[in-house]
């Protein structure tokens, strides 16, 4: 009988911890990925590390339709050849249910079976322990695939599961950069016409209304009870923008002006930095770790740092209408939202308990930050 090994992706853990590799955060809606490609390279570090051929690739998420049922995305990886899709279905919370027992039954079930003889789980799950050591009891070989952080080691296991498989192979950096991008746009492909004051009044021309409580960054040269300068009075007031002449019908552009932006009207480069990195929260870094100290476990630092990431993260993909609409919806947190920053929370903290109180505080710093987002 012909000897195979098999992947058993669990797509939570995956995308959550290439979205914190690339944007500081788990959040999956701030990532793009080339699934094509990562598959692949899952599938050769798992054939050149045991020496065996690919049985299958079992691929656990929830479906993104109603009922469990997959969408374009997912039907897609599904046609993928040797790739199985596995799904549990989303709460109306948005909460994913059944993945991790499909995970553990396929491991305890396949094991007794001998389907492969190596299993490469990429997964960080406390959960899947038991069925672990029950497949290791047939004979199997289980090996951890983790995605790496960004100082080398692999993110967001247990020291159970850890201390349970047999080995531990970390997806490299060079696995994510090369599969999953952020969606925002780079600060290096604006063009320099759209940052600073000029970006700041074109915006503010075409601002839809309601957005009002996104505010510019303001200098902090001023104390908190002095009041502006008229910049009437001080004869610095800006001049009024020029009318915006009507076109001719039948004008052609001249060499001078062919190509050229038609005054008041902002580029789309501008557009496009307003949706993607027009808002910023000051002095944050998406990249910033707070160190966990094992004694002191869970700190009011460690809280702060991970609500802070999470949402500089939220912001280089967001607009100010978004902004706006979820400033009016506090205290309630959207769902998406409120699991990153738990998952974030484990995450940092591995192994450490986080309790009630550590949670509350964890959402009430979320919410003083998003006091602090700015439109730069």
């Amino acid at each position: 009988m012909r000897s195979y090994c098999a992947v058993h992706v669990d797509v939570g853990y995956l995308l959550a911890s290439a979205a914190t590799y690339v944007t500081g955060s788990s959040l999956r809606r701030g990532v793009v990925v080339d699934y094509p490609t990562l598959i692949a390279r899952l599938v050769e570090q798992a054939e050149t590390d045991s020496g065996l051929p690919l049985l299958r690739v079992n691929w656990y998420d929830s479906g993104a339709r109603p009922g469990g049922m997959p969408d374009y995305q997912q039907e897609e990886i599904g046609l993928l050849p040797r790739v199985k899709l596995r799904l549990g279905r989303l709460s109306y919370s948005g909460d994913q249910k059944g993945v991790d027992i499909r995970i553990g039954l396929d491991l305890a079930i396949q094991g007794r079976n001998r389907v492969a003889d190596a299993v490469y789980l990429v997964s960080g799950d406390d959960d899947l322990t038991e069925a672990v050591e029950e497949a290791q009891s047939h004979g199997v070989q289980v090996v951890l695939l983790a995605v790496a952080d960004r100082a080398g080691r692999p993110h967001g296991v247990s020291k159970h599961l850890r201390r349970a498989v047999d080995g531990l192979l970390l997806v490299g950096p060079e696995t994510i950069e090369a599969t999953v991008r952020s969606v925002a746009i780079p600060e290096e492909l604006l063009p320099e016409g759209a940052k600073g004051e000029a970006l700041e009044e074109e915006c503010a021309a075409v601002a839809p209304e309601g957005v009002d409580e996104v505010m510019p960054a303001a200098a902090d040269d001023e104390g908190p009870g002095e009041p502006a300068a008229d910049p009437v009075e001080t004869g610095t007031a800006p001049p009024s923008p020029a009318p915006v002449p009507a076109p001719a019908p039948e004008a052609t552009p001249s060499a001078e002006t062919d190509g050229a932006p038609r005054p008041g009207l902002p580029s789309p480069a501008v557009f496009a930095r307003r949706r993607a990195t027009a808002l910023v929260l000051p002095g944050a870094d998406m990249h910033m770790e707070v160190a966990v100290d094992p004694e002191l476990g869970v700190t009011e630092e460690v809280v702060d740092g991970v609500a802070k990431r999470l949402v500089a993260s939220w912001c280089a993909t967001s607009t100010p209408e978004q902004l706006a609409e979820l400033r009016r919806a506090a205290p309630t947190l959207p769902a998406e939202l409120d699991r990153a920053l738990l998952v974030d929370l484990a995450s940092r903290t591995q192994d450490h308990h986080v309790d009630d109180e550590a949670r509350q505080h964890l959402r009430d710093r979320f919410w003083v930050h998003v006091g602090r987002v700015r439109m730069e």
